[in-house]
């Protein structure tokens, strides 16, 4: 029996892929072959459950091919193996936990998401923007003792985010290949938990998120508002930070920002090192765009890029770095099919559609971030209720900007200032002109901020 079912997983394993096999097939016995029934010992109901739904079909057909025709599977959950197997075994139930899924592919599939290749620390671009969170995910990455727990990673789409946190899991599952990692979306989180709630295994599902040596979890505004999934959150988040394992969480911004997430939440991420990711400098994104064209060169030496073409990309293109890699890569697919070199007058002919949607667009949120940045007061309090002077003008000043550089009108403006009625928009505005005709301080202020977020 042992024998037949050696050669089936061999089999299993090429027909589902080594990382559903590990996790998955190779932590079942197969106890007994009766009656057309092939009977297993299963360590959880969650595996025995998703075996039976995604995995019996092939199971069936190759323990069929090894001379074994069986109708159906039984699983024994928790139940006695044969003594040579359950020694034989008795390293190969690990990969039942997440280990296996960090060892052999970096994420597991089957609850998070697995790890792109690419995003790896040697093809990160550092710049002044994003040297802080590099830092401190280098860090993380290393192991051991950090002095921050969790690591709270915040900005726009397309700022390297989730690049960090893919590169966090690669470098720190190089250093510990044993440890556990678990890299999903919050998103992803929710779906696992609602699920377990629906099948009775939130046991299982306990025990696959609370015993990982890193936690890795993507988006986390998502869960806002959903009350059950913060809560099973919350407990999983203290039960790790207790055992002293890392937390990586990343969001589009800070907690105290994310609307419809409990406060103990925030608290407690707060408790950690919050790190924002500014959007990038033309400097930043000329340095992506020169990485990006030396590794393409690299493997295509025939490429010929025309002087100033990065430059004018590096200009042009300046909200979503996701965007400026995918117009160089359509630059790199023009050149290489039709054997062209790469010109400017190529370059803008090509990239005609991504140019004119990318043209600069002030956003209030840029305005907003760059105000309190500048007068050195919170990106909360632009929203917030207080008062104070220190607060009240620079708040005026981004109403103000926010009325000359966008197209939005003063209600959209006001519900972006926390809420805020259209005439208090429109009384911040005239006081701001007011001052700055008779406040030459004030007005070369005002004209620093526009010239920063038109550059």
């Amino acid at each position: 029996m042992e024998k037949i079912w050696g050669q089936a997983c061999a089999k299993l394993e090429k027909t589902v892929g080594p990382n559903n096999f590990n996790h998955w097939i190779k932590p079942l016995q197969l106890t007994a072959l009766e009656d057309g029934v092939a009977s297993f010992a299963s360590p959880t109901r969650f595996i025995s459950d998703w075996v039976n739904r995604h995995f019996a079909d092939d199971i069936l057909v190759e323990l069929s091919r090894q001379g074994s025709p069986v109708e159906r599977l039984r699983f024994d959950v928790g139940g006695k193996r044969p003594a040579a197997a359950a020694n034989a075994a008795s390293a190969d139930s690990a990969p039942a936990r997440p280990a296996a899924r960090a060892r052999t592919g970096g994420s597991r599939p089957d609850l998070g998401a697995p790890l792109d290749p690419r995003f790896t620390f040697g093809n990160f671009v550092v710049g002044k923007p994003n040297e802080l969170a590099h830092a401190a995910a280098r860090r993380v990455a290393e192991g051991g003792p950090v002095g921050f727990n969790p690591l709270f990673l915040y900005g726009g789409v397309g700022l390297g985010k989730t690049h960090l946190m893919h590169a966090i899991a690669h470098d720190y599952q190089s250093r510990h290949p044993a440890a556990e990692v678990l890299y999903l979306s919050a998103e992803q989180f929710m779906y696992r938990f609602v699920q377990a709630l629906r099948e009775s295994t939130i046991m299982d599902f306990k025990g696959m998120f609370r015993n990982v040596n890193m936690l890795m979890v993507d988006d986390v505004q998502f869960i806002a508002g959903k009350d059950s999934t913060q809560e099973e959150f919350f407990h999983t988040f203290n039960a790790l930070v207790d055992q002293g394992k890392q937390i990586v969480i990343s969001a589009d911004r800070a907690p105290a920002e994310i609307k419809g997430l409990e406060e103990r939440i925030k608290s407690r991420l707060s408790c950690g090192l919050i790190v924002d990711l500014h959007p990038t400098t033309y400097e930043l994104r000329l340095g992506i765009l020169q990485s990006k064209t030396e590794a393409f060169r690299a493997q295509h030496p025939d490429l010929e890029m025309g002087p100033g073409v990065l430059e004018f990309l590096a200009h042009r293109i300046t909200t979503n770095v996701r965007v400026l890699e995918g117009a160089l890569q359509r630059l790199f697919a023009h050149a290489s099919l039709l054997r062209r070199e790469i010109t400017l007058d190529v370059a803008q002919e090509c990239l005609a559609d991504i140019l004119r949607t990318n043209d600069r667009k002030i956003s209030i949120d840029d305005i907003q971030r760059k105000v309190a940045e500048h007068y050195n007061i919170r990106l909360a309090d632009m929203m917030g209720p207080k008062r104070a002077r220190t607060v009240a003008r620079p708040r005026q000043i981004a109403m103000y900007l926010s009325k000359q550089l966008t197209s939005r009108s003063l209600p959209e403006i006001g519900r972006r200032f926390g809420g805020r009625d259209h005439t208090t928009i429109m009384h911040g505005v005239r006081k701001i002109e007011e001052l700055a005709a008779a406040d030459h301080a004030l007005a070369e202020d005002i004209a620093l901020l526009k010239r920063l977020l038109e550059a």
